[in-house]
């Protein structure tokens, strides 16, 4: 072990320290506490001013429940775009910075992997929507999605899967972080989608989904948080799982419960999303769905709606490939972690197709 420490304390990279502190979900002076140390001798460490000493970078490993080799310096980190979280208000700055460093670890994990297996080639193209933008543009946006990925103008299949297909990572992201809802990122390597691992409702699940491709798709260069980004991101969903040249006829302008839950299993979308597509496309009128809406709150479908539950769509690419490494090559998760220098449990947890208990 002393060999390590002094090897971490010999190569040891700030920015590595910064991740791990983030990761954990702490700030300087609560790490700063649990070490030993002041606020401003872990903002040198980090910022590359002095090195900690081996004594040091054990007890900075064992605080943030990571391993020495953590440390050490890496290839070039990872450069993410800003992720979009649903409100920048509600979502503290020790959260977002928490979700971020998830992302880059969710990067690297993928990245070694993808060293011994091949993954599909990024397809997702770009269709930018102005935050002020009047018309349809995130409805022409879903619209070319669906037609570059050649979908029918029915419903949607698996959408995580299909999502994977196409060059994007779907992860779930850990118990711990649960304060943060879905929400998505890019790379120049790949689009990345977290999924909120408490949100066990599949039918909302998919919705996040698709307002995470509409970020992605929509607004690269655009702020996130904002209302009228999130009102953009919810068109194009609701346009991309239920596309108004084939739905609109099927929706019935009053509230006809039978008639929307034979709709919800047939497009695989939630009751409030058909009242809300319902609605927009005016074919339910203002009154009749803030009316509809209050039924719903009463009878409490807000939080589980009638019907039965099918299970969450889960991640395959990334589980998929641990799987066959390590029949067909005796890779196990242990010797993939260690090479993307990953805590076991966030391994575990990125690589998962279920949420982590």
């Amino acid at each position: 072990m002393s060999d390590r420490l002094g090897d971490a304390a010999t190569f040891f990279d700030g920015g590595r320290l910064t991740l791990a502190r983030q990761l954990a979900g702490l700030r300087k002076n609560a790490l700063a506490t649990a070490v030993g140390k002041t606020p401003t001798a872990i903002a040198g460490y980090e910022n590359g001013v002095k090195n900690p000493s081996a004594a040091t970078v054990g007890a900075l490993a064992l605080a943030l429940e990571v391993e020495p080799e953590f440390f050490l310096v890496r290839r070039e980190a990872v450069r993410l775009a800003q992720p979009h979280f649903r409100s920048l208000r509600s979502t503290s700055q020790v959260a977002r910075d928490q979700a971020s460093a998830y992302g880059h670890l969710a990067i690297d994990v993928a990245s070694a992997i993808e060293r011994h297996v091949e993954f599909p080639a990024r397809d997702l193209p770009a269709h930018p929507v102005a935050i002020d933008a009047a018309g349809c543009g995130p409805e022409e946006a879903a619209a070319m999605l669906r037609a570059h990925w050649g979908l029918p103008a029915g419903p949607v299949g698996h959408l995580v899967r299909l999502a994977e297909n196409h060059g994007v990572l779907v992860v779930f992201s850990p118990p711990g972080s649960a304060t943060v809802d879905a929400y998505s990122f890019d790379t120049a390597d790949r689009p990345v989608i977290v999924l909120n691992p408490l949100k066990d409702d599949y039918y909302r699940q998919r919705f996040d989904v698709a307002h995470e491709l509409g970020h992605l798709v929509m607004h690269g260069d655009a702020e996130p948080g904002g209302k009228a980004v999130e009102d953009q991101a919810h068109r194009f969903a609701a346009e991309f799982l239920m596309p108004a040249d084939a739905i609109a006829d099927q929706l019935p302008a009053k509230a006809d419960w039978k008639r929307f839950g034979e709709l919800k299993q047939h497009w695989n979308v939630s009751l409030q999303a058909l009242l809300y597509r319902a609605r927009t496309l005016k074919v339910m009128s203002d009154v009749t769905y803030r009316n509809a809406m209050t039924t719903v709150s009463n009878r409490g479908w807000r939080r589980r709606e009638p019907g039965p539950m099918p299970l969450l769509e889960g991640p395959s690419l990334l589980p998929t490939a641990v799987r066959l490494l390590h029949d067909e090559a005796n890779v196990d998760e242990l010797d993939l972690a260690t090479q993307c220098q990953a805590p076991l449990r966030l391994f575990r947890t990125i690589v998962a197709r279920t949420p982590a208990a």
